[in-house]
């Protein structure tokens, strides 16, 4: 069973910021992302400038998804690896989770809300 590295978490984060500075995000699920964007006081809008902030934010240590990776079910992203961070927001003002995945040159956002859990 593969795990991942801290250098692999660090080449994710990276192009993660890259092809979110250059806009190239797409949105898994819209209408479930509106809501949780609302619940943090935040503008669809205002959504490429808050995942730069986040993920700047982040560091390899937030990491809090599978190890190895969970593999995305969505058909847009199926059998993609997932990647979840928890970390403490300043940005975002409270506990905050992040799951996105990579594809054909574009973040695929799937989840940025308050965390659930502590």
């Amino acid at each position: 069973m593969r795990r991942i590295s801290h250098k692999e978490l660090s080449r994710k984060l990276a192009t993660a910021r890259d092809l979110t500075s250059r806009s190239l995000i797409e949105v898994v699920d819209q209408e479930s992302l509106i809501t949780d964007l609302l619940e943090l006081g935040t503008l669809v809008e205002e959504l490429p400038s808050v995942l730069n902030a986040v993920l700047d934010e982040i560091s390899e240590e937030d990491y809090s998804g599978g190890n190895p990776p969970q593999k995305s079910y969505k058909d847009m992203i199926r059998e993609a690896e997932l990647f979840a961070f928890l970390w403490n927001s300043k940005r975002l003002g409270c506990r905050a989770y992040l799951k996105f995945a990579l594809r054909n040159n574009k973040l695929w956002l799937v989840s940025l809300h308050e965390a659930r859990r502590p």
